[in-house]
């Protein structure tokens, strides 16, 4: 070996050889920019036939909601145990002004419709009693239902069906959940790709100026774009606990360093835009449960009719017809149910404080082991990870190939 020419070389060409670990570092951080972006982006498939990207977390959209919230539905939220926070008297009170309004509209339109000639002969104040009486027992049938609906509400409402349905629909939501939850994470492999590229160069420099080797540059760029994408990755996650390196750095995880952190965005997120009470009502409304809840709101309905004819039941089944009198009790039902949609949308600012579910979340997650915490966040990385290692390594690549023909020409 020529060192003499070797530091001639090193003299004459110094800009050119500063520019191998500048040019590392720059390699090292477009390639994690460019494996942070093909995570997210685009939220559809764009290319021609099966040539082309979707990001890697809208793709796997499905997948990756059904592990997250299955996380969340077994160790973050228990629907009984939150449900049970509705207290059924404050509903029902709650619930007065659009119930009052829709027993008016809903007992004048079917006795109209069952009995109009009785109910038109009616005096005024003789209606006004029926409808009087019917409000004042509406309040008990609302409560008799939260009851049932509170004992009940695993088989009505599906948290973690409704939540992967949310996620699927919205993939924006999805890479929010994951981008807003681990954004100093992907900032933290963005920027290390800056560092250890440098790191990674300084070798290339020196193996360059020894060899002048025309693989060298492609091969440090390759491995620079795939060595600092599986490093940054994996110092994410690990250590799960604090660990001492050569006794001079201790070292853990970002992801589990940041739990408070991480449980206040992940609380706010999925309060905030996944179980909020207007989604988690159309849930129970529209869900696999919802003919339950029909069936129990029909019930009640029914049951009250039966309660407010009371001694006078003969008499009316005469009058009408023991047909039509059942006939009559189910048409009541039937617009019950197409009232509640609207109904219970006025619980919506009482429901939030009570259930609080943000609240909820952010101490669950506090609660969790290491290992079911990085569950939050691993399912976004694990299975598709060699992926974006790959594009690192392939953009290292042809960047170190550019920067070979620049040296030599």
């Amino acid at each position: 070996m020529d060192w003499a020419a070797v530091g001639a070389d090193l003299r004459e060409h110094w800009v050119v050889y500063l520019s191998i670990p500048v040019v590392a570092a720059v390699i090292g951080y477009v390639t994690k920019r460019a494996a942070i972006e093909m995570m997210f982006r685009p939220l559809e498939f764009v290319g021609v036939w099966r040539l082309g990207w979707q990001g890697v977390i809208p793709r796997n959209a499905e997948r990756m909601a059904t592990v997250a919230m299955g996380l969340m539905t077994t160790n973050l939220i228990a629907p009984r145990e939150v449900f049970g926070r509705l207290d059924p008297k404050r509903v029902a009170e709650e619930l007065r002004g659009p119930i009052e309004r829709a027993v008016d509209e809903i007992a004048r339109e079917v006795l109209a419709e069952y009995q109009p000639n009785l109910w038109e002969l009616l005096p005024r104040q003789a209606q006004d009693r029926v409808l009087g009486r019917i409000r004042r027992e509406a309040p008990a049938v609302v409560e008799r239902l939260m009851r049932e609906v509170a004992e009940d509400i695993e088989s009505l409402l599906d948290v973690k069906d409704m939540a992967v349905r949310a996620l699927v629909r919205d993939k924006a939501v999805l890479n929010r959940l994951i981008r807003g939850t681990a954004a100093p994470e992907m900032r933290f492999i963005a920027r290390s790709g800056i560092w250890f590229g440098a790191v990674i160069g300084v070798v290339q420099l020196g193996t360059w100026a020894l060899t002048k080797n025309p693989w060298v540059l492609p091969v440090f760029g390759g491995i620079t774009g795939w060595l600092t994408d599986w490093l940054a990755l994996k110092m994410i996650f690990f250590p799960r606990q604090p660990r001492r390196f050569l006794g001079l750095v201790t070292w853990q995880g970002m992801f589990q360093r940041r739990r408070m952190a991480v449980a206040r965005d992940y609380g706010e997120l999925i309060a905030g835009e996944i179980l909020t009470v207007a989604n988690v009502l159309e849930a129970v409304l529209t869900g696999p449960g919802a003919d339950r809840l029909h069936r129990m709101v029909e019930r009640e309905v029914r049951r009250s009719i039966d309660e407010q004819a009371s001694l006078a039941k003969p008499l009316v089944v005469a009058a009408v017809g023991s047909r039509r009198y059942q006939e009559m009790k189910a048409a009541a039902a039937r617009r019950a149910i197409e009232h509640v949609p609207d109904t219970v949308r006025h619980l919506e600012g009482y429901a939030t404080g009570a259930l609080d579910i943000r609240a909820t979340i952010v101490r669950q997650i506090q609660g969790l082991t290491p290992v079911q915490y990085e569950g939050l966040l691993r399912p976004a990385f694990r299975q598709d990870e060699w992926k974006l290692i790959t594009v690192g390594a392939v953009i290292g690549f042809l960047v170190g190939e550019l920067q070979l023909v620049l040296l030599l020409h």
